[in-house]
Protein backbone atom coordinates (compact mmCIF):
# COMPACT_ATOMS: atom_id res chain seq x y z
CA UNK A 1 0.00 0.00 0.00
CA UNK A 2 0.86 3.67 -0.54
CA UNK A 3 2.37 5.75 2.56
CA UNK A 4 0.59 6.84 5.41
CA UNK A 5 -1.91 9.67 4.34
CA UNK A 6 -1.06 9.17 0.66
CA UNK A 7 -3.87 7.73 -1.50
CA UNK A 8 -2.36 6.14 -5.00
CA UNK A 9 -4.62 5.83 -7.91
CA UNK A 10 -3.23 3.90 -11.56
CA UNK A 11 -6.03 3.55 -14.21
CA UNK A 12 -5.03 1.47 -17.11
CA UNK A 13 -6.65 2.56 -20.22
CA UNK A 14 -7.49 6.12 -20.96
CA UNK A 15 -10.47 5.65 -22.82
CA UNK A 16 -13.78 6.48 -22.63
CA UNK A 17 -14.58 4.50 -18.97
CA UNK A 18 -10.99 5.42 -17.85
CA UNK A 19 -10.54 8.84 -18.68
CA UNK A 20 -14.25 9.37 -17.18
CA UNK A 21 -13.29 7.05 -14.32
CA UNK A 22 -9.99 9.65 -13.53
CA UNK A 23 -11.85 12.89 -14.02
CA UNK A 24 -14.75 11.55 -11.62
CA UNK A 25 -11.60 10.55 -9.25
CA UNK A 26 -10.09 13.90 -9.04
CA UNK A 27 -13.71 15.60 -8.73
CA UNK A 28 -14.44 13.69 -5.62
CA UNK A 29 -10.86 14.50 -3.96
CA UNK A 30 -10.27 10.88 -3.69
CA UNK A 31 -6.59 10.46 -4.41
CA UNK A 32 -3.03 12.75 -4.28
CA UNK A 33 -1.02 10.88 -7.07
CA UNK A 34 -3.47 9.43 -10.25
CA UNK A 35 -1.37 7.91 -13.45
CA UNK A 36 -2.74 7.08 -16.39
CA UNK A 37 -1.47 4.41 -18.30
CA UNK A 38 -2.57 3.97 -21.91
CA UNK A 39 -1.15 1.70 -25.05
CA UNK A 40 -1.86 5.39 -26.93
CA UNK A 41 0.53 7.23 -24.82
CA UNK A 42 -0.12 10.53 -26.21
CA UNK A 43 -4.37 9.86 -25.43
CA UNK A 44 -2.80 9.30 -21.65
CA UNK A 45 -0.85 12.63 -22.10
CA UNK A 46 -3.47 14.78 -22.98
CA UNK A 47 -5.72 13.64 -20.27
CA UNK A 48 -3.65 14.11 -17.82
CA UNK A 49 -2.63 17.88 -19.08
CA UNK A 50 -6.50 18.08 -19.41
CA UNK A 51 -7.21 17.69 -15.80
CA UNK A 52 -3.69 19.40 -15.00
CA UNK A 53 -5.29 22.34 -15.63
CA UNK A 54 -8.17 22.19 -13.86
CA UNK A 55 -6.40 21.70 -10.37
CA UNK A 56 -6.56 25.12 -9.62
CA UNK A 57 -10.59 24.73 -10.00
CA UNK A 58 -10.49 21.27 -7.12
CA UNK A 59 -7.93 20.20 -4.46
CA UNK A 60 -4.33 19.76 -4.92
CA UNK A 61 -3.08 16.56 -6.99
CA UNK A 62 -0.52 15.35 -8.90
CA UNK A 63 -1.75 13.95 -12.06
CA UNK A 64 0.29 12.27 -14.73
CA UNK A 65 0.85 9.90 -17.98
CA UNK A 66 2.93 7.10 -16.92
CA UNK A 67 4.01 3.66 -17.53
CA UNK A 68 3.89 0.52 -15.58
CA UNK A 69 6.75 1.18 -13.24
CA UNK A 70 4.09 3.49 -11.96
CA UNK A 71 2.28 0.91 -10.44
CA UNK A 72 4.98 0.77 -7.59
CA UNK A 73 2.76 2.03 -4.01
CA UNK A 74 -0.19 2.14 -5.77
CA UNK A 75 -2.90 1.39 -3.41
CA UNK A 76 -5.29 0.98 -6.23
CA UNK A 77 -5.02 -0.14 -9.84
CA UNK A 78 -7.97 0.16 -12.32
CA UNK A 79 -8.32 -1.70 -15.06
CA UNK A 80 -10.50 -0.33 -18.01
CA UNK A 81 -8.07 -1.35 -20.90
CA UNK A 82 -9.27 -3.73 -23.79
CA UNK A 83 -11.22 -4.01 -26.66
CA UNK A 84 -14.69 -1.86 -26.42
CA UNK A 85 -17.72 -3.40 -27.21
CA UNK A 86 -19.10 -2.86 -30.91
CA UNK A 87 -22.44 -2.18 -31.49
CA UNK A 88 -24.87 -5.43 -31.43
CA UNK A 89 -21.71 -6.98 -30.07
CA UNK A 90 -22.30 -8.85 -26.40
CA UNK A 91 -19.87 -8.78 -23.63
CA UNK A 92 -18.61 -12.38 -24.11
CA UNK A 93 -17.59 -11.63 -27.63
CA UNK A 94 -15.06 -9.42 -26.58
CA UNK A 95 -13.94 -12.45 -24.70
CA UNK A 96 -11.15 -13.95 -26.72
CA UNK A 97 -9.34 -10.24 -27.76
CA UNK A 98 -9.16 -8.69 -24.05
CA UNK A 99 -8.00 -12.09 -22.70
CA UNK A 100 -4.68 -11.79 -24.56
CA UNK A 101 -4.76 -8.26 -23.61
CA UNK A 102 -5.32 -8.95 -19.92
CA UNK A 103 -2.68 -11.84 -20.01
CA UNK A 104 0.48 -8.68 -20.62
CA UNK A 105 -1.03 -5.59 -18.43
CA UNK A 106 -1.31 -7.87 -15.96
CA UNK A 107 2.17 -9.44 -15.97
CA UNK A 108 3.37 -5.65 -16.00
CA UNK A 109 1.77 -4.57 -13.39
CA UNK A 110 2.91 -7.22 -11.04
CA UNK A 111 6.25 -6.78 -11.62
CA UNK A 112 6.19 -3.52 -9.61
CA UNK A 113 3.14 -3.84 -7.34
CA UNK A 114 2.67 -6.86 -5.01
CA UNK A 115 -0.02 -5.76 -2.31
CA UNK A 116 -2.24 -2.82 -3.75
CA UNK A 117 -6.08 -4.02 -4.89
CA UNK A 118 -6.54 -4.47 -8.40
CA UNK A 119 -9.95 -3.40 -9.75
CA UNK A 120 -11.06 -4.52 -12.89
CA UNK A 121 -13.44 -2.95 -15.21
CA UNK A 122 -12.86 -4.22 -18.79
CA UNK A 123 -15.84 -6.56 -19.90
CA UNK A 124 -16.71 -9.60 -19.41
CA UNK A 125 -16.08 -8.14 -16.41
CA UNK A 126 -16.48 -11.68 -14.40
CA UNK A 127 -14.24 -13.40 -16.69
CA UNK A 128 -11.76 -11.21 -16.90
CA UNK A 129 -11.40 -10.73 -13.22
CA UNK A 130 -10.84 -14.04 -12.50
CA UNK A 131 -8.26 -14.62 -15.27
CA UNK A 132 -6.64 -11.31 -13.46
CA UNK A 133 -6.70 -13.30 -10.10
CA UNK A 134 -5.17 -16.45 -11.40
CA UNK A 135 -2.87 -14.34 -13.79
CA UNK A 136 -1.14 -12.07 -10.75
CA UNK A 137 -1.66 -14.70 -7.93
CA UNK A 138 -2.33 -12.36 -5.45
CA UNK A 139 -5.14 -13.40 -2.49
CA UNK A 140 -8.28 -12.94 -4.24
CA UNK A 141 -9.73 -10.67 -2.04
CA UNK A 142 -7.36 -8.05 -3.48
CA UNK A 143 -8.75 -8.52 -6.97
CA UNK A 144 -12.15 -7.15 -7.65
CA UNK A 145 -14.56 -6.81 -10.92
CA UNK A 146 -17.00 -4.01 -11.05
CA UNK A 147 -19.41 -6.51 -11.33
CA UNK A 148 -23.37 -5.82 -11.17
CA UNK A 149 -22.77 -2.50 -9.16
CA UNK A 150 -24.19 -0.56 -12.26
CA UNK A 151 -26.58 -3.15 -12.78
CA UNK A 152 -27.66 -2.92 -9.55
CA UNK A 153 -27.64 1.41 -9.74
CA UNK A 154 -30.05 1.28 -12.71
CA UNK A 155 -32.72 -1.29 -10.93
CA UNK A 156 -32.71 1.12 -8.27
CA UNK A 157 -33.12 4.11 -10.42
CA UNK A 158 -35.70 2.79 -12.58
CA UNK A 159 -37.57 0.76 -9.47
CA UNK A 160 -37.18 4.76 -7.95
CA UNK A 161 -38.68 6.30 -11.08
CA UNK A 162 -41.74 3.66 -11.16
CA UNK A 163 -42.20 4.92 -7.12
CA UNK A 164 -41.54 8.26 -7.19
CA UNK A 165 -38.90 8.01 -4.55
CA UNK A 166 -35.22 8.79 -4.44
CA UNK A 167 -33.35 5.59 -5.76
CA UNK A 168 -31.17 5.85 -3.10
CA UNK A 169 -34.32 5.06 -0.68
CA UNK A 170 -34.56 2.00 -3.06
CA UNK A 171 -32.63 -1.39 -1.73
CA UNK A 172 -32.46 -3.72 -4.55
CA UNK A 173 -30.08 -5.98 -6.46
CA UNK A 174 -28.94 -7.46 -9.41
CA UNK A 175 -26.47 -10.26 -8.93
CA UNK A 176 -24.75 -12.38 -11.18
CA UNK A 177 -22.55 -12.07 -14.35
CA UNK A 178 -22.43 -8.23 -15.47
CA UNK A 179 -24.32 -9.49 -18.57
CA UNK A 180 -27.56 -11.50 -20.66
CA UNK A 181 -27.61 -14.34 -17.29
CA UNK A 182 -27.88 -11.36 -14.33
CA UNK A 183 -31.05 -11.71 -12.42
CA UNK A 184 -32.67 -9.30 -9.72
CA UNK A 185 -33.95 -10.34 -6.52
CA UNK A 186 -37.38 -8.91 -6.20
CA UNK A 187 -37.63 -11.06 -3.14
CA UNK A 188 -35.59 -8.73 -1.26
CA UNK A 189 -36.53 -5.68 -3.45
CA UNK A 190 -38.05 -2.97 -0.72
CA UNK A 191 -38.32 0.66 -0.13
CA UNK A 192 -37.37 1.90 3.33
CA UNK A 193 -38.00 -1.85 4.39
CA UNK A 194 -41.10 -2.11 2.41
CA UNK A 195 -41.50 -4.68 -0.23
CA UNK A 196 -41.53 -3.56 -4.03
CA UNK A 197 -44.98 -4.86 -5.17
CA UNK A 198 -45.27 -4.91 -8.85
CA UNK A 199 -47.05 -7.06 -11.70
CA UNK A 200 -44.98 -9.50 -12.71
CA UNK A 201 -45.55 -8.24 -16.40
CA UNK A 202 -44.24 -5.13 -15.01
CA UNK A 203 -41.11 -6.63 -12.93
CA UNK A 204 -40.62 -8.48 -16.29
CA UNK A 205 -40.74 -4.91 -18.36
CA UNK A 206 -38.74 -3.10 -15.59
CA UNK A 207 -35.55 -5.43 -15.49
CA UNK A 208 -35.36 -5.96 -19.54
CA UNK A 209 -35.18 -2.15 -19.34
CA UNK A 210 -32.54 -2.80 -16.54
CA UNK A 211 -30.26 -5.28 -18.03
CA UNK A 212 -30.57 -4.10 -21.71
CA UNK A 213 -29.51 -0.58 -20.49
CA UNK A 214 -25.72 -0.86 -22.08
CA UNK A 215 -27.47 -1.47 -25.45
CA UNK A 216 -29.85 0.96 -25.99
CA UNK A 217 -26.76 3.76 -24.68
CA UNK A 218 -24.23 2.29 -26.86
CA UNK A 219 -26.50 2.31 -30.28
CA UNK A 220 -27.33 5.62 -28.92
CA UNK A 221 -23.93 7.14 -28.32
CA UNK A 222 -21.02 4.28 -28.91
CA UNK A 223 -20.50 3.73 -25.05
CA UNK A 224 -21.45 4.01 -21.52
CA UNK A 225 -19.08 5.95 -19.13
CA UNK A 226 -20.63 7.84 -16.63
CA UNK A 227 -22.28 6.09 -14.91
CA UNK A 228 -19.86 2.81 -14.68
CA UNK A 229 -17.00 5.66 -13.79
CA UNK A 230 -19.28 6.51 -10.44
CA UNK A 231 -19.69 3.18 -9.82
CA UNK A 232 -15.68 2.88 -9.97
CA UNK A 233 -15.28 5.86 -7.77
CA UNK A 234 -18.11 4.39 -5.53
CA UNK A 235 -15.46 0.56 -4.89
CA UNK A 236 -12.95 2.92 -4.72
CA UNK A 237 -13.84 5.32 -1.77
CA UNK A 238 -14.62 1.79 0.30
CA UNK A 239 -11.74 0.80 -0.28
CA UNK A 240 -9.50 3.89 0.57
CA UNK A 241 -11.94 5.13 3.63
CA UNK A 242 -12.20 1.19 5.05
CA UNK A 243 -15.85 1.21 4.59
CA UNK A 244 -16.86 -1.94 5.18
CA UNK A 245 -19.75 -0.77 2.60
CA UNK A 246 -21.96 -3.56 1.28
CA UNK A 247 -21.21 -3.63 -2.65
CA UNK A 248 -22.42 -5.72 -5.72
CA UNK A 249 -19.11 -6.08 -6.99
CA UNK A 250 -17.54 -9.39 -8.82
CA UNK A 251 -15.78 -11.52 -5.98
CA UNK A 252 -14.82 -15.18 -5.97
CA UNK A 253 -17.18 -17.04 -4.66
CA UNK A 254 -16.68 -20.83 -3.21
CA UNK A 255 -19.94 -22.98 -1.79
CA UNK A 256 -22.01 -19.96 -2.65
CA UNK A 257 -25.41 -21.84 -2.85
CA UNK A 258 -23.85 -24.64 -4.28
CA UNK A 259 -21.80 -22.33 -6.68
CA UNK A 260 -18.14 -22.95 -6.82
CA UNK A 261 -14.59 -21.41 -8.44
CA UNK A 262 -16.39 -18.20 -10.31
CA UNK A 263 -16.30 -14.34 -10.21
CA UNK A 264 -19.78 -13.52 -10.08
CA UNK A 265 -21.48 -10.08 -8.86
CA UNK A 266 -22.79 -10.65 -5.31
CA UNK A 267 -23.29 -8.10 -2.41
CA UNK A 268 -19.88 -7.83 -0.64
CA UNK A 269 -18.48 -5.98 1.90
CA UNK A 270 -15.51 -3.88 1.17
CA UNK A 271 -12.78 -2.26 2.66
CA UNK A 272 -8.86 -1.20 3.02
CA UNK A 273 -7.82 -5.17 2.03
CA UNK A 274 -10.63 -5.44 -0.85
CA UNK A 275 -13.49 -8.09 -0.40
CA UNK A 276 -13.64 -8.93 3.23
CA UNK A 277 -17.08 -11.61 2.86
CA UNK A 278 -19.80 -11.95 0.76
CA UNK A 279 -23.54 -11.05 2.15
CA UNK A 280 -25.97 -14.25 1.42
CA UNK A 281 -28.90 -12.54 0.45
CA UNK A 282 -31.58 -15.45 1.15
CA UNK A 283 -32.80 -15.60 -2.78
CA UNK A 284 -35.63 -17.37 -3.31
CA UNK A 285 -35.44 -20.93 -4.93
CA UNK A 286 -36.10 -19.55 -8.13
CA UNK A 287 -33.62 -16.74 -7.95
CA UNK A 288 -30.93 -19.37 -6.75
CA UNK A 289 -32.10 -21.67 -9.95
CA UNK A 290 -31.05 -18.56 -12.18
CA UNK A 291 -27.89 -17.79 -10.20
CA UNK A 292 -26.69 -21.12 -10.68
CA UNK A 293 -27.35 -21.50 -14.45
CA UNK A 294 -25.30 -17.67 -14.28
CA UNK A 295 -23.06 -19.15 -12.62
CA UNK A 296 -22.45 -22.07 -15.10
CA UNK A 297 -22.11 -19.76 -18.25
CA UNK A 298 -19.38 -17.96 -16.65
CA UNK A 299 -17.95 -21.13 -15.54
CA UNK A 300 -17.87 -22.03 -19.33
CA UNK A 301 -16.33 -18.79 -20.61
CA UNK A 302 -14.01 -18.81 -17.95
CA UNK A 303 -12.67 -22.59 -18.57
CA UNK A 304 -12.36 -20.92 -22.05
CA UNK A 305 -10.42 -17.95 -20.68
CA UNK A 306 -8.08 -20.00 -19.29
CA UNK A 307 -7.45 -22.56 -22.20
CA UNK A 308 -6.78 -19.22 -24.27
CA UNK A 309 -3.60 -18.31 -21.75
CA UNK A 310 -2.65 -21.32 -21.84
CA UNK A 311 -2.37 -22.09 -25.28
CA UNK A 312 -0.40 -18.81 -25.39
CA UNK A 313 2.03 -20.20 -22.85
CA UNK A 314 1.29 -17.03 -20.39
Amino acid sequence: MGHAGNRKIVVIGSGAVGATTAYTLMLRERMNELVLIDARADKALGDALDMNHGIPFTHSANIWAGTYEDCRGADIIIVTAGAAQRPGESRQDLLVRNVAVFADIITNVTKYNHDGILLIATNPVDVLSYVTWKLCGWQRERVIGSGTLLDSARFRYLIGREYGVDPRSVHAHVIGEHGDTELPIWSRANIAGVPVELSPERRAELFAETRDAAYQIIAAKGATYYAIGLALDRICAAILGDEHAVLNVSTYLQDYHGIQDVYLGVPSVVGRFGVERVVDLDPNDDEISLLRHSAEVLRERIDLAMSVIQSKGK
